[in-house]
């Protein structure tokens, strides 16, 4: 995600109320504000959804199983790779005009190849190293010509770019003493000595380097020519040249290119944090999934860091938000549930009404704004608001769902009776579904002080799929509650039409719970029951099931 999006998101195991207000209310935060809000999901689409997003033609919100922040989060540093064939010099030079203390080395559109640091440059300084170094490190003359701010007199021969043999020495003696230790191959730096260069052009060496400006003269320079000898002449003097020569040495030489500690855009800060507290480095690369160099991160850019900016609809607990809310920047939370105790980093726009959808409160929040409703989107938000409120036989239906569905109705042109009909028909298709999967599409867990309990629902327009759901269903809700460690475990399995639940329970008390908290008229034998209890009037889970299980718990 871009740093500037701003993710708009459901809770997991979403319905269709929660993916539809996503993808309706990041359409109009951007509608009203002209930034980048991005709808998202925090798990699988159920069947009924996948209906609904077909029908009007709108894509799946992309999948994303965790905000927690990301090195892609933070502010780094977007300082450019340098090649690894600069100079010492320039390297230097730019790392304080950078106030930078490590450089990357790139190649190949961007690939990372090694790392330099300012200690690094000046151990390269300060070490003692064999008059060869130069040739060791290929340096290019071109980087010679240039940290020495001298010029060419004359080039190097075709094809050759470096100088690639020999040693670097100062011509301080005789020409006699001279042809006892110039070779081939070496550097010279001599002065304006006609005899000197002479000598040394005649001992094959490879490279002159002519100090304090001198001339040279057009019988040396016709013999270098000949001889494929290198003269540079520069404005330093003997020992300043001697000394500054070995930065031009490329730093592709003196990179630290093995076990190299990176880090990807996509990894999790605090993963970042624990590996940085281990190592002395002070600043780390950054690579796309790509492995491209992108950047560079250090522990200050971790100061202050905030996580990404997140909008929560259609829920407020913690237990049912997405993986790493508690590092998220949450900007707003838009819901129609009780109030789940989720905290915040700084204060929140919170808008919580007591309707049957969260998709109602975001068709007022059009009309408070005098926004036009895209078609779309109303066919959005007429299917949520259908879905949640079971077509207003819900008791959590109020008279604004109602109203709102029938208004947005006539926006896209529909029959709302007989498209509700077609949705919950497609919802209740678990044909191809397994077990985990009809369980988890629309299953929420809560908490009651010790006690932690789950609760699925599906909803079927006939009778028959209820008996054939349950059967199928109710030997996967033992092992679904020990492995989530749940008390209680409750499959509510709704006949839409009768306004019946027949309610699975599963977990030592559970059945016992529920007749708690719906007493009823014919005792039965526990063991007749099955775990299984018929509740009369019973759709809801947030209005009807869950308030009384939380009373008789508390």
């Amino acid at each position: 995600m871009k740093k500037d999006q701003t993710i708009v998101i459901g809770h997991k195991n979403p319905d269709t109320d929660s993916i539809c207000s996503a993808i309706s209310y990041a359409a109009f935060k951007s509608q009203l504000t002209g930034k980048e809000f991005v709808p998202a999901r925090a798990g699988d689409i159920n069947e009924e959804t996948r209906f609904v997003l077909n029908y009007f033609d709108m894509p799946e919100p992309q999948l994303i199983e965790s905000v927690k922040t990301q090195v892609e989060d933070v502010e780094f540093r977007e300082l450019p790779g340098a090649d690894r064939n600069m100079s010492l010099k320039d390297a230097w030079n730019r790392m304080q005009d950078e106030n930078a203390v490590t450089l990357p080395i790139v190649h190949d559109e961007n690939t990372l190849e090694g790392l330099i640091t300012v200690t690094d440059i000046t151990k390269s300084y300060m070490n003692v190293y064999d008059a060869t170094i130069l040739s060791k490190a290929k340096t290019s003359y071109d980087n010679i010509v240039k940290t020495l701010e001298g010029e060419y007199i004359t080039y190097p021969p075709k094809g050759v770019t470096c100088f690639e043999e020999g040693k670097v020495l100062i011509a301080a003696a005789n020409p006699d003493l001279m042809e006892s230790y110039i070779e081939y191959g070496d550097m010279v730096i001599l002065g304006n000595r006609y005899e000197s260069q002479l000598c040394a052009i005649e001992m094959e060496a490879a490279c002159l380097i002519v100090c304090e400006g001198a001339k040279v003269s057009l019988t040396i320079r016709k013999l270098a020519m000949e001889h494929d000898c290198v003269i540079i002449v520069t404005p330093y003097d003997t020992f300043t040249a001697a000394r500054v020569v070995n930065q031009s040495i490329p730093i592709g030489y003196f990179m630290c290119s093995t076990n190299l500690v990176t880090f990807y855009k996509s990894d999790v800060l605090d993963d970042v944090k624990e590996v940085m507290a281990n190592k002395r480095h002070r600043d780390f690369p950054i690579l796309d999934e790509d492995g491209k160099y992108l950047g560079m991160i250090s522990r200050r850019n971790l100061l202050g860091a905030r996580g990404k900016k997140v909008i929560l609809v259609d829920h407020n607990e913690q237990s049912q938000a997405v993986a790493g809310i508690e590092s998220a920047d949450v900007r707003e939370i838009i819901d129609h549930h009780r109030l789940g105790g989720l905290q915040t980093i700084s204060p929140v726009v919170f808008r919580n009404q007591p309707v049957g959808c969260t998709a109602t409160i975001i068709y007022q929040m059009y009309q408070e704004e005098g926004l036009e409703i895209p078609k779309q989107i109303a066919g959005l938000l007429m299917s949520a608001i259908l879905s949640d409120t079971l077509m207003f036989r819900s008791p959590t239906c109020t008279s604004k769902d109602k109203t709102a569905a029938i208004a947005l109705a006539e926006i896209v042109g529909v029959d709302y009776e007989a498209y509700a009909g077609e949705m919950f028909e497609a919802g209740s298709n678990l044909k191809n579904k397994t077990d985990e999967q009809i369980l988890h599409q629309d299953y929420k867990i809560f908490t009651s002080g010790s006690k932690k309990f789950a609760v699925a629902q599906v909803t079927v327009p006939h009778q028959r799929q209820v008996q054939e759901i349950a059967a199928r269903m109710k030997p996967y809700l033992e092992k679904e509650r020990t492995d989530k460690e749940l008390d209680y475990m409750y499959f509510m399995v709704t006949n839409l039409m009768k306004k019946t639940t027949l309610l699975l329970c599963a977990g030592s008390g559970a059945e016992q719970l529920v007749l708690e908290a719906f007493p009823q008229d014919e005792e039965k034998d526990s063991n007749q029951r099955d775990g299984e209890v018929i509740l009369e009037g019973v759709v809801s889970r947030k209005k009807q099931l869950v308030p009384r299980i939380l009373m008789v718990l508390e």
